[in-house]
């Protein structure tokens, strides 16, 4: 008998967990896992949770499928890649015409994309829906980014404005684009989560070794910066984690953590596609960079031994930590406004190449609350793109760009001590350099093009006559004389 509105495959932690959130709003649900151990698993915890009545599990996709009500929506939550096409392929052998397949995980778009036209032929209708907020926001509330299939969209609508996390204006919750555009913006969602992890480090690494500052010290700025324009759920767990002690050991956990940090792909993934489109990303590449060089643990023991005479990073004399402090968070919360604005970009891009029409105001709406980048100061990213859908850069958008300019100051302050010190802050600095290149007006790259024309002939444009011109600069040399291309190629 079909007797759930909804279905669920796939009951790792996190399809469990989004599972009970969906009992919880008052949806019947069936559940499946390939392994029947995690769905037994699954259906005790709900009886436990009083949600017994709402949550049913199934040994077999037949009667899995068979329990749903028409149109069949199943959300699917298996690890990316080859398991997505084991799990679709089981369904669709029991699923019709109309019924409708939502990926949940962090697939790569263009996957998703090959799915919504592999599943059509059969009539099913396909979503990727990007869900941001970890374990806890999948059961007590995620961001949700659902793309795909519009029609299919209007099905699951009233299910994930209930289950996402709720804000002052709505749920956490919006129909992205077609194709692969909810895949797509849940990766650079993690992009920009990866530049601000590592800004948040960098704050950290300035003050506690520049600073002096101690861990109980450190706990009360960032509780203190949480309170300001940097609220957010990184700064508020950050003020947790540097204060937790040791439970196995004297001192603080956190200065027992080896530091290397580890990866999953999407801020790769990010990266990549910023390259792809031409849109400069550097305080999530060198965020990126900086998890690579972290893992070569080795090498750098190693190599601190070889550059022992150089600049070694401690703390500095009659250092203002009064000062020090309101610097960094300037820096930070200036850092941040940049790496937000490539995030923006880069979907920007995409959505205009794939015709999405992403909404970049009702974005950042969305990851006010239950994902792990919310923070206070996306309303104001909302209200900038309010003000002005066309904003070529939050960098320019008239209140950011205040905010911009009030923090240059520290912001420098922050980078030259710390360079002078040899602490790296890579985000930060690359931040600071995005700013000081996309506010000059004139930039050191007519040499470049002129040593590409020099090489290759790739033409150059001048400023005071229109067309493409070339030039053989040194006919001694060996400068080239041939046309190679029509205009400036990227």
């Amino acid at each position: 008998m079909a007797v759930s509105e909804i279905g669920l495959v796939g009951l790792a932690v996190m399809g469990q967990n989004m599972a009970l959130n969906i009992a919880e709003k008052g949806f019947p649900i069936s559940v499946y896992n390939r392994s029947h151990d995690k769905t037994e698993a699954a259906v005790k915890r709900a009886q436990k949770e009083g949600l017994g009545e709402k949550l049913r599990g199934y040994e077999t996709v037949k009667d899995f499928v068979a329990s749903l009500q028409k149109p069949r929506r199943v959300i699917i939550l298996v690890k990316a890649g080859a398991p997505v096409d084991q799990t679709i392929d089981a369904l669709c052998e029991y699923m019709e015409p109309g019924d409708i397949i939502i990926d949940g995980g962090n697939e790569w778009y263009e996957n998703t994309e090959k799915r919504v036209a592999k599943v059509s032929q059969k009539g099913i209708l396909y979503m990727g829906m990007g869900v941001s907020g970890g374990e806890e926001g999948a059961r007590r509330g995620p961001s949700m980014m659902p793309g795909g299939s519009p029609e299919a969209y209007t099905h699951i609508k009233s299910i994930v404005e209930k289950v996402a996390a709720q804000v002052d204006d709505g749920p956490c919750v919006m129909y992205i684009g077609g194709g692969g555009a909810g895949n797509f913006v849940k990766m650079v969602h993690n992009g920009i989560e990866y530049g601000d992890m590592q800004l948040i480090s960098e704050a950290y690494d300035v003050l506690r070794t520049l600073g002096g500052l101690n861990n109980e010290e450190l706990a009360a700025v960032f509780k203190e910066w949480n309170q300001s324009e940097l609220k957010s759920f990184l700064v508020e767990i950050t003020s947790i984690i540097v204060n937790k002690p040791d439970d196995q050991g004297k001192g603080y956990l956190v200065d027992k953590i080896v530091d290397q940090t580890g990866s999953k792909g999407t801020g790769k993934w990010t990266v990549q596609q910023a390259a792809e489109l031409a849109v400069a990303a550097p305080t999530m590449a060198s965020a990126l960079d900086a998890r690579y060089l972290s893992a070569l643990k080795g090498e750098r023991v190693a190599a601190s031994k070889v550059f022992g005479s150089c600049v070694q990073p401690g703390p500095v004399a009659g250092v203002d930590k009064a000062q020090l402090i309101a610097d960094v968070r300037a820096a930070l919360y200036a850092s941040k406004i940049c790496s937000y604005a490539q995030g923006m970009n880069i979907i920007k891009a995409k959505s205009l190449e794939k015709k999405w029409n992403v909404d970049l105001g009702g974005l950042a709406r969305i990851w006010k609350g239950g994902c792990i980048i919310r923070a206070q100061f996306l309303d104001r990213i909302r209200q900038a793109y309010e003000r002005n859908a066309d904003l070529p850069s939050l960098l320019v958008d008239p209140e950011f760009a205040k905010e911009l300019t009030a923090a240059e100051e520290a912001w420098r302050r922050v980078s030259a001590l710390a360079i002078t010190h040899g602490v790296p802050i890579p985000s930060m600095t690359s931040s600071l350099s995005y700013f000081d290149t996309y506010r000059r007006e004139k930039l050191p790259a007519n040499l470049v093009q002129a040593q590409r024309d020099f090489f290759g002939s790739h033409t150059y444009q001048r400023f005071d006559k229109e067309g493409w011109f070339h030039t053989v600069w040194d006919d001694t040399f060996g400068s080239a004389d041939s046309i190679t291309t029509s205009g400036y190629v990227v």
